[in-house]
């Protein structure tokens, strides 16, 4: 039986979680000295000791909790998460029924009701990531929800929740089979090899599903490509299925190369006609300016916040740089693809880094898309920290 304490917050945050918000804050917190163990169910008072909703202490990013429940009487517990679990299938039913896609996600934290809380599918199996001691708590609540809502041939986690909020490296295999990795999934009709228990990171990230198709259905014919902080090389293999004359891939880990190669051969291109680079993308930059090279279509996806040995980058603050520095790589008309999942920086926000690094290279400039998630990956608009990924196709008039 888990410890319920009441948790008193300050006026303004109440009026925010009353209209939905579902972050408890660390400094909206009158009482913390109450909160003792992650894990623990607390209920949510004004200043005058009225309800606001129910939700469980765990730490994550600025938040000490998350509101779950507006329902004073409503016990959390695996009855609980298979009545969350069951809404978020439906509502994803149309994916599981395209045999073109394979991979995506059917619980996205707060978007489905529970912060901290995020369940993929990858053709078969699932990964449940854990982003606080406090959600890791119901472990065995929500993986018996699992099991009574879901067919599944394996189950893999990760923990995400050491004292920085990173992965914590483990055997992530939960229950089930395990799998003979790479598994092939499928994203409308493009595969692509995927590891479940390889660390943090799977091989492909579902979010920019909407942007891949786009690449390949309607801006690489014939072009000369470049993909900047490449990963795997997701957006190259879809460029070149679109016709792309020639893709370059660029990332500074020394696994992409293996990686990238592995996506290509699962498409059936050959990965020899494609340059993959490995080396930091500042680095390259300069490479490709002294040899003066130039390229019709540039992707540029880069973390939120990275460090290597020479630099650190924020998007926050160094994406106008980045921007300006594509900019002398991309043709007259040529295109950028320019994304950030950084929920510091608001979509407003990074129009204006558009607008600031055109206008310092003296170039015009036209917006001809704009993408945030997929519809899988729900958000609620009474927390706009959650619609993170923005992504716009600009092209480039010099």
């Amino acid at each position: 039986m888990k410890t319920i304490v009441n948790v008193k917050v300050n006026k303004i945050a109440a009026v925010q979680l009353r209209k939905g918000y579902p972050l408890i804050e660390k400094d909206a917190v009158e009482n913390s000295k109450v909160l003792k163990e992650e894990g623990m169910i607390i209920r949510i008072l004004d200043e005058k000791k009225n309800y606001i909703g129910t939700g469980y202490y765990g730490v994550q990013n600025k938040g000490v909790g998350w509101v779950i429940t507006r329902e004073p009487e409503e016990y959390i517990d695996a009855t609980f998460f298979v009545k969350k679990i069951e809404i978020a299938l439906k509502q994803r039913q149309h994916l599981f029924n395209d045999p073109g896609t394979t991979a995506f996600r059917v619980f996205n934290g707060e978007g489905d009701g529970v912060g901290g809380l995020i369940i993929d599918y990858y053709a078969g199996f699932y990964v449940i990531h854990w982003y606080s001691l406090g959600i890791y708590s119901f472990r065995e609540d929500i993986l018996a929800a699992m099991k009574e809502k879901v067919d599944y041939i394996g189950i893999y986690e990760k923990k995400r929740f050491d004292q920085k909020g990173k992965y914590i490296e483990d055997d992530d295999f939960v229950a089930g089979e395990r799998g003979e990795f790479p598994i092939i999934v499928k994203e409308n009709g493009v595969n692509f090899a995927v590891d479940l228990n390889d660390g943090a990171m799977t091989g492909i990230f579902l979010d920019q599903r909407d942007v891949r198709k786009a690449i390949r259905e309607r801006y690489s014919k014939d072009a000369e490509m470049l993909n900047m902080f490449s990963y795997t090389g997701a957006f190259s293999v879809c460029s070149a299925l679109g016709g792309a004359k020639k893709t370059t891939s660029v990332d500074v880990a020394n696994r992409s190369r293996a990686k990238t190669i592995e996506q290509f051969e699962v498409n059936d291109l050959r990965a020899g006609e494609h340059e993959i680079v490995v080396d930091d993308v500042f680095q390259y930059f300069k490479y490709a300016a002294r040899k003066k090279r130039t390229f019709d279509l540039v992707v540029v996806d880069p973390p939120s916040f990275a460090k290597t040995k020479k630099r650190t980058f924020s998007a926050a603050k160094d994406y106008i740089k980045l921007l300006k520095e594509t900019i002398d790589l991309t043709k007259n008309n040529g295109v950028i693809v320019a994304s950030t999942n950084s929920s510091a920086v608001d979509l407003k926000r990074f129009k204006g880094f558009i607008k600031d690094a055109c206008k310092e290279k003296g170039v015009a400039y036209s917006i001809l898309e704009q993408y945030t998630l997929p519809d899988d990956f729900r958000t609620i608009d009474e927390f706009p920290e959650g619609q993170y990924l923005k992504v716009l196709f600009i092209k480039i008039k010099k």
